[in-house]
């Protein structure tokens, strides 16, 4: 049987999906891109040539390519570094209509309590918004998400939110808790806020936020403490918080995310709840089985995902099948139950390390030097394919690399462009997660 044949294209760099906003400023490697925070995959300029060259002839790639990359940005950054969440001022709940806030006023709230309604706007996919009300009548941006979290009785904004909070530190932060920029000089556009949701890695470098922001809200892993501005955030935790009792965590998981029922699962599901379910997950430990973070559509990585956190509760056989039912959602809503263990995405007998990110093709371009090269080479002497090194792989990219990624590829049974000698992410997925015959054994 013919081996099928893998396009290989980079994810695009604008892309605002969870997964692709993960992976472009993330590695679990801890390698640094070799272009930059803000450089652009290699396969952005090549369509644009390709596209040029069709209309204007053999000149045309050359002046294409001469223009240089296409600056890209990460998602809801401007290019000055600020946010790109503009927020209104104070206000009543429900805008000018609504009674105005006693503001001594500090409701009290469990953390539960408080992650919950997160959840809620998040489900909902709550378009952002610095002049419109929610139905629960908070202001659609990311002062007022926060305000509507803590339960506040107004809508507060990034100037007057740390009054309802007090400063805490990196290592006290909490679920619940949040991360603070403020910028008075520019406070209504040069400013965020966001909700802290729980450390994903047990180095503490990232986190599972809960934010507002263009175009709808959100909840993903983000490093810490933020995509951008990183010395201004300051933690605060909540003043009206209250410690759990057996009373309020049964009122609070009344107001927690309804199971959406099973059909919102399997093969062929696509919706939002299939986008919680993998944020949940990864928040509990699953971060190895998404590779590039989860989405909205219904794949094996989430049924490995859910199986892993059934099995970690002690299910077997129908209970731990990889689909969720209102059991498994109930625990993963209110954050109860065992986490996955970290070891626990690896397949039985090979090798359970989870996949270093694709860097994108920029990192190994002729004469390329960073330290993917080094780590790509290492791998590939590691799979067999050693032989084309007559002194051992370095941070340079060569003709060595070339021809040993060619032989890695042809050893998958991919001919012509599937197979020039350059990774892509499907090359470099078999390569890291034990996916592709070596070149020894053929298994």
């Amino acid at each position: 049987m013919t081996a099928p044949v893998f396009e290989e294209f980079d994810p695009a760099s604008g892309c605002d999906c969870p997964g692709c906003a993960h992976v472009r400023p993330v590695s679990r490697t801890g390698l640094r891109p070799p272009f930059g925070p803000l450089g652009a995959p290699a396969a952005c300029g090549l369509v644009v040539v390709a596209a040029t060259s069709a209309v204007l002839g053999a000149a045309a790639p050359a002046a294409a390519l001469a223009a240089g990359r296409p600056v890209v940005h990460r998602p809801h950054v401007p290019r000055d570094g600020g946010p790109d969440t503009p927020q209104g001022g104070r206000s009543p709940l429900h805008g000018r209509t609504g009674k105005p806030a006693d503001p001594t006023d500090i409701p009290s709230a469990t953390r539960t309590k408080i992650i919950a309604r997160a959840k809620i706007w998040v489900a909902a996919q709550v378009p952002y918004s610095m002049s419109t009300y929610w139905s629960d009548g908070y202001r659609q941006d990311c002062s007022g998400y926060v305000s509507m979290a803590w339960g506040l009785p107004g809508n507060e904004w990034t100037g007057s939110l740390g009054g309802y909070g007090v400063k805490i530190t990196k290592e006290e932060l909490e679920p619940g808790d949040i991360l603070l920029y403020h910028n008075p000089d520019n406070p209504e556009k040069g400013s965020h806020v966001v909700i802290f949701g729980g450390w994903t890695d047990g180095g503490h470098t990232n986190y599972l936020v809960y934010e507002q922001t263009p175009p709808h809200t959100r909840s993903q892993p983000t490093p810490y403490p933020y995509w951008s501005n990183t010395d201004k955030y300051v933690p605060y935790r909540y003043k009206g918080l209250v410690a759990e009792t057996a009373g309020t965590q049964a009122g609070a998981d009344k107001t927690q995310t309804a199971f959406p029922g099973i059909a919102s699962f399997g093969p062929g599901a696509d919706n939002p709840y299939v986008a919680l379910l993998g944020r949940m997950l990864v928040a509990r430990g699953g971060h190895t089985y998404y590779p590039q973070g989860p989405g909205r559509t219904w794949g094996e990585a989430d049924r490995r995902a859910v199986e892993a956190f059934q099995r970690a509760q002690g299910w077997t056989g129908a209970e731990a099948n990889g689909l969720p039912g209102p059991h498994t959602w109930r625990l993963l809503v209110t954050g109860r139950g065992r986490d996955i263990a970290s070891a626990a995405a690896g397949p039985v007998g090979r090798s359970s390390r989870a996949a270093p990110v694709y860097p994108g093709r920029a990192a190994f371009l002729p004469n390329a030097e960073n330290d993917y090269v080094t780590l790509l080479g290492r791998r590939l002497v590691e799979k067999g394919f050693g032989r084309f090194y007559a002194a051992g792989p370095g941070p340079r990219w060569g003709e060595a690399d070339r021809r040993a990624v060619e032989a890695f590829q042809r050893a998958q049974g991919w001919r012509g462009g599937a197979a020039d000698g350059y990774p892509g992410p499907e090359t470099w997925r078999r390569l890291f997660a034990d996916a592709g015959p070596d070149h020894a054994t053929g298994l």
